[in-house]
């Protein structure tokens, strides 16, 4: 599967964004979905996960409250909605697949994510 994430940019503290992240190829449907994101200097973490059916999401403490992970399993898209926005949310956000079908839990752990989109910028200013 190939992922293609957009809809960063360029925001002042407390506006809103929404990213997408397009799959293409089959299967979509039966993979669990996570965000993730690097800030520069640091490490990769994990952001929002959303189980195949969409029934089961989970959120970084960081984030919860904020963010809202969905999916469209019919257009082959995940969403991430960011809302609150701060400047340490400052970051290249990836989505990622996990390739386990229909796997009941979502992971937060990036080496459970085979595949991964190339990412989107998002910039918070102060």
């Amino acid at each position: 599967v190939q992922l293609q994430a957009s809809g960063g940019g360029l925001v002042q503290a407390g506006a809103s964004l929404r990213l997408s992240c397009a799959a293409s190829g089959r299967n979509f449907s039966s993979y669990n979905m996570g965000w993730f994101r690097q800030a520069p200097g640091k490490v990769r973490e994990f952001v929002a996960g959303i189980s195949w059916s969409g029934y089961s999401t989970g959120y970084a403490d960081s984030v919860k409250g904020r963010f809202t992970i969905s999916r469209d399993n019919a257009k082959n898209t995940v969403y991430l909605q960011m809302n609150s926005l701060k400047p340490e949310d400052t970051a290249v956000y990836y989505c990622a697949a996990d390739p386990k079908r229909y796997s009941t839990v979502y992971t937060s752990t990036d080496a459970e994510y085979d595949y991964w989109g190339q990412g989107t910028l998002v910039t918070v200013s102060s």
